[in-house]
């Protein structure tokens, strides 16, 4: 006998509202918060271990004025960074960047994928539900972005300075100017002496003794302002260029698919970003050349930046930026999908087990 209709609408309803509910308590049984840090800090330290030299080129080239440039390009950047600082002269300010990259990657990475989850709507997400979950996972990983960047851009910026010392014609050494007492005692600000690196340190414990916690959060609206606009362009691009590679709607996309796809997300959102970049690494500069401007925050440095060098400045150091990002997030994207963190996850639960 055919039950009424009414009945079948609400049996219907009752079955589609019964699946939803199953497949977001199986989605959030499958998001593993700690798996998700562990993967997002093993990739990041593979990453920036293969792309660091390029990315001290960029904030080199970044840092440069007109009229006292001292590299030509990325590769003649590099070249004279080996000849006067030795091959470990192109990996200055990566112990740092390789300490604070774990939990800064983790938290980009595994923030998205939790904020990707809780978006999730009957089991997909819409475009902007996508960039939303970039945007919030942006926000969250500044707390760490921010003092390594500043760190790391001391350390990275240090050579050129010392070079600009150096190249006759552009700065008399008698004329480089100490605009930071915190750098007073590094190679790039005391040309009488013998050169002496500082470490981070040194840097660090400075900062905190002379301008507070703030002192290591300096440029975080910049910080914001560029990564933000980058997670929410990069993750919603790499998830539909990655959906693409996928042999079937519920299988994985192959590795190297999923390469490509950060590779090509990565590089189009750090072109985009770049200006916000360049914005960034001028305000976290504290040791300056001499005629080197010092900016007031992020609409002075913009306006000084457009006003002196044209608006080509925002540029600088766009093609070391999309070199070092694509292969960087291509990395991460290949290490966070082969599961390592699951991995360990699960053979420390057997292990537990067998105990």
């Amino acid at each position: 006998m055919a039950l009424p209709k009414r009945f079948n609408v609400f049996n219907r309803r009752d079955v589609r509202d019964h699946v939803i509910a199953s497949e977001r308590k199986r989605t959030a049984r499958a998001f593993n918060l700690p798996a998700k840090l562990i993967n997002g800090g093993i990739a990041g330290i593979v990453g920036v271990t293969c792309v660091f030299p390029i990315d001290l080129a960029k904030t080199r080239l970044q840092n440069q004025r007109p009229g006292q440039q001292v590299y030509k390009s990325m590769i003649d950047c590099l070249i004279k960074t080996v000849r006067s600082e030795g091959y470990f002269g192109m990996y200055r300010g990566a112990a740092v960047n390789l300490t604070l990259v774990t939990p800064e990657k983790a938290i980009k990475l595994a923030a998205n994928d939790f904020f990707r989850c809780h978006l999730s709507k009957d089991g997909g997400l819409t475009v902007f539900r996508e960039m939303l979950a970039g945007c919030a996972a942006g926000m969250c990983q500044v707390i760490i972005t921010t003092p390594m960047e500043m760190l790391k851009i001391q350390l990275q910026d240090a050579g050129r300075l010392a070079a600009q010392q150096r190249k006759p014609g552009i700065i008399p050494p008698n004329r480089l100017a100490t605009t930071n007492a915190v750098l007073s005692r590094s190679y790039n600000v005391v040309p009488s002496t013998s050169p002496r690196v500082i470490s981070a340190t040194q840097i660090a414990r400075e900062l905190l003794h002379s301008q507070g916690i703030q002192g290591l959060y300096k440029g975080l609206g910049a910080t914001l302002l560029r990564d933000v606009p980058f997670s929410i362009v990069y993750f919603p691009l790499f998830a539909n260029l990655n959906k693409l590679g996928k042999p079937s709607p519920d299988a994985a996309a192959p590795f190297y698919w999923s390469f490509i796809s950060g590779c090509v997300a990565g590089s189009t959102a750090a072109v985009v970003v770049n200006p916000c970049d360049v914005v960034k690494t001028r305000l976290q500069s504290l040791s300056k050349g001499a005629n080197e401007e010092s900016y007031n925050g992020i609409i002075d440095c913009f306006s000084k930046i457009m006003k002196r060098e044209g608006p080509s400045a925002f540029l600088k150091g766009a093609g070391c930026r999309a070199l070092v990002i694509a292969p960087l997030f291509g990395i991460v994207q290949v290490m966070y999908f082969l599961g390592v963190g699951e991995f360990i996850m699960s053979q420390s639960s057997l292990k537990l087990i067998s105990d």
